[in-house]
């Protein structure tokens, strides 16, 4: 995902002059390429995240589109303050991204852990929550906000993630991706981030789940929310799946968006991390099945 990142970056900046990148001293073996292209366009801040984020909201203020990049919980917690009052609340073109999303640097502890990140940001209000599932929704991410700036959060693995999709998706906030199709009983996988190929490897081994559509979510938003109870109608139970803490993430962002519908609400079954994963240190898939993203718990 980083290299799909850093390639539709520099694809990006040839064309556009506005285009800044931002590092808090790492991303060393992928942020390179445009360092080198684009020299007087490329800032490292040090290990000073929130001077970092302060900084990307001046030169957006400036009519830059600006992207910060730093792991996982350093420019999203570390920053908090600073994304909420110089970012969000004045609607500047600032894409936060954050690397190893939910568990990818799960070795290193609960300090790198990502999975209340969903939580912080979608209640900001102008934010844009891009969490792609694999290289060809970065690119796809990439492109949407490229051509739509806006104050953004996008959350990538860390590194290794496969192609589910055999090309690039068009996609649009709050949209259901389809990636599997069903047919029939009316029953549905939708997730978002790196659970894509965690339900995709599931239903390809499993047959007995061959009456399951499998749908992704790559941009959603507090404003798209408006878009979802139409998308719900079409299936009987919808099964969201997350590496995430179930309060706060994805699934809850769904329950919230058909509340007005609430005869759609049993429809809606949440899968998320159990808060065990908090106080674990190990690998992404070791957590991930610790925390239940696993065939015994995802079959419903």
């Amino acid at each position: 995902m980083r290299n799909a990142f850093i390639e539709e970056l520099i694809i990006a900046a040839e064309s556009n002059e506005n285009i800044v990148l931002i590092v808090a001293d790492l991303g060393y073996g992928v942020i390179e390429p445009f360092a080198r292209r684009f020299p007087k366009r490329f800032f490292n801040a040090g290990v000073a995240e929130q001077n970092m984020m302060s900084l990307a909201a001046g030169l957006a203020s400036e009519g830059f589109h600006v992207f910060v990049y730093s792991i996982a919980n350093f420019p999203t917690f570390r920053c908090a303050e600073q994304i909420r009052n110089d970012v969000d609340y004045h609607n500047l073109p600032v894409t936060v991204v954050a690397v190893g999303g939910g568990l990818a640097y799960g070795s290193l502890g609960y300090s790198h852990h990502a999975v209340q990140d969903y939580a912080l940001i979608r209640v900001m209000p102008n934010m844009l929550i891009g969490s792609p599932g694999d290289p060809m929704e970065v690119r796809a991410c990439m492109r949407y906000l490229i051509n739509n700036p806006q104050p953004s959060y996008l959350r990538l693995g860390k590194a290794g993630e496969p192609c589910v999709h055999n090309k690039i998706p068009e996609i649009f906030p709050g949209k259901w991706l389809k990636v599997r199709e069903a047919g029939r009983f009316g029953k549905t996988y939708l997730t978002t981030g790196a659970t894509l190929d965690i339900v995709n490897q599931l239903l390809i081994t499993n047959s007995d789940l061959e009456h399951y559509s499998h749908y992704s979510m790559p941009l959603w938003s507090m404003k798209s929310k408006e878009h979802q109870a139409k998308q719900i109608e079409a299936f009987d139970k919808v099964v969201t799946v997350e590496d995430h803490l179930m309060d706060g993430g994805f699934g809850s962002w769904l329950l919230e968006s058909v509340s007005i519908r609430p005869e759609f609400l049993i429809r809606i079954n949440i899968k998320a991390l159990d808060s065990k994963v908090c106080g674990m240190v190990g690998k992404q898939s070791t957590l991930n099945a610790e925390g239940g993203l696993v065939r015994a718990n995802l079959c419903i």
